[in-house]
């Protein structure tokens, strides 16, 4: 009798085990994942570290003629992901790219996310670091599909700081003064950027920093292995 209690308990142990690993293993086997590869079309500005977020339709990165929000405005003056990281996460799946990408050049990131979860939409966005709070975005990307989504984006200013064109708000190079910000005379609302005019005193030349949209192109492309 004893002998049939102790194979019972030893036999609900094994199966509460096994149980267990196979519940962790569909964890991650039923995770979705997606590479998003983000090409920086311009001659002369440098993105930060680009931000993408996996969200549904309640979430809006701005709405264009209306103020930036806070978190945005770090990233556009600032190339500041962890504000926006900070208000995404608890709803949200985010990911933000290893290092800055130069112009002509490529850089991919992999974005996790649950596959009975409801986030449909991704959004991108990264500053362009030779301005004053001049960001490109990609927003509510539909990613959902076999087929892989190619995307270009725009350049906008965050209407956040004045578009000086001063290398002493301009943390990118040829200047290097983050955390510095002009906000005197900001427009005070998200709008297309007109680009680099050469109206700063110093460091800012059109001729190398300014450019014509698109400025990014997005590639998301669903990963299987």
């Amino acid at each position: 009798m004893k002998y049939n209690k102790y194979a019972f308990a030893i036999m609900l142990i094994l199966i509460f085990v096994l149980t267990s690993a196979l519940s962790f293993a569909d964890g991650w086997r039923y995770k979705k994942k997606y590479e998003i590869t983000i090409t920086n079309l311009t001659r002369g500005q440098v993105f930060s570290p680009p931000i993408v977020i996996a969200h549904e339709s309640k979430f809006n990165l701005f709405t264009l003629g209306e103020p930036a929000s806070d978190e945005l405005a770090a990233l556009a003056e600032d190339g500041d992901t962890g504000p926006l990281e900070a208000l995404v996460e608890s709803r949200y799946s985010s990911v933000v790219v290893d290092g800055m990408i130069l112009p002509g050049k490529s850089k991919s990131v992999v974005l996790e996310i649950g596959k009975r979860s409801r986030l449909r939409l991704i959004s991108v966005a990264g500053m362009l670091v030779t301005t004053n709070d001049a960001f490109f975005a990609a927003r509510d990307i539909w990613f959902l599909g076999k087929r892989n989504v190619i995307v270009e984006a725009e350049a906008y200013d965050a209407g956040s700081e004045r578009n000086s064109e001063e290398c002493a708000y301009i943390p990118g190079p040829p200047c290097g003064n983050g955390g510095v910000r002009d906000t005197d005379g900001s427009e005070g609302y998200v709008h297309i950027h007109a680009g680099i005019h050469g109206i700063g005193s110093e460091g800012v030349d059109p001729a190398m920093h300014d450019w014509r949209n698109p400025v990014a192109k997005m590639e998301i492309q669903r990963i299987y292995h």
